[in-house]
């Protein structure tokens, strides 16, 4: 039997990146996969090319950062597959770099409605219905930046830091009654956005920013976050699991 076969999963942001590469890998490890992006396309060819491997998924449009659509992304799964087990809060985004004397107030609600409330919304509809299947597991993508700081991107590493908070709170509220969460922070991820989005000397001194010399990639990611949605890890709740090749051990 597969690890995650009978098990039922939603991924936000599943659209493309570490979002696209865990979804993948859950439905590779037999679960069934609630795809959510903002971008319906963009989850449907994600669901198209896990239906292609064998696997079975579904495409989900939702803005994460709406209570609404997080609610609606709850009902969609359970009426689909008929419960919830597994959930991995990896919507997020980032902003114009701008120091905080500075910072546009629209740029802080906006990032942080999704890398923040999106998370708390999600929870907020998971854990029931989760509760309801008798027990589950919960992944919130937090960031490198959820530990250290960055100048120039207030939202993003507030939010990311009070996101640690906030799945520490998850934990010590329903752990006992089945449902564990954990959050992983990511260093910087090899994707074709940092490339295009850097020179190639900005991009090696990046790089050398890292213990490990190189940038991560999702298929990294996605292997620690299966592990903490996996049985292997039913000791584990509450922590914060960096995948960041050491940048952070500066």
């Amino acid at each position: 039997m597969s690890e995650f076969e009978r098990k039922v999963a939603v991924v936000t942001g599943g659209g493309s990146g570490i979002g696209e590469a865990i979804a993948k890998e859950l439905a590779r490890a037999g679960a069934s996969v609630v795809v959510t992006d903002i971008k319906r396309d963009a989850a449907e060819r994600v669901v198209t090319e896990i239906e292609s491997a064998g696997g079975t998924a579904s495409a989900f449009e939702a803005n994460s950062a709406l209570a609404a659509d997080n609610e609606r992304m709850v009902r969609f799964a359970v009426d689909t597959y008929g419960a919830l087990h597994l959930a991995v809060n990896n919507a997020g985004i980032g902003a114009a770099p701008q120091p905080i004397g500075e910072y546009d107030v629209e740029a802080w609600d906006r990032v942080r409605g999704v890398d923040l409330d999106g998370v708390f919304y999600g929870l907020r509809y998971e854990i029931p219905a989760m509760l309801a299947a008798g027990g589950g597991a919960i992944v919130n993508m937090s960031s490198v930046l959820g530990s250290v700081g960055i100048a120039q991107n207030a939202a993003y590493v507030a939010s990311k830091h009070a996101l640690v908070g906030l799945t520490k709170v998850a934990a010590l509220e329903y752990t006992a009654q089945g449902v564990r969460t954990n959050a992983v922070g990511p260093g910087f991820i090899d994707t074709p956005l940092v490339r295009s989005s850097l020179s190639a000397e900005a991009l090696t001194a990046l790089e050398q920013e890292h213990a490990a010399g190189r940038l991560g990639t999702d298929a990294e990611v996605a292997a620690l976050v299966l592990f903490l949605l996996s049985d292997k890890a039913s000791f584990i709740s509450g922590s914060y699991h960096l995948v960041d090749g050491g940048y952070s051990a500066h």
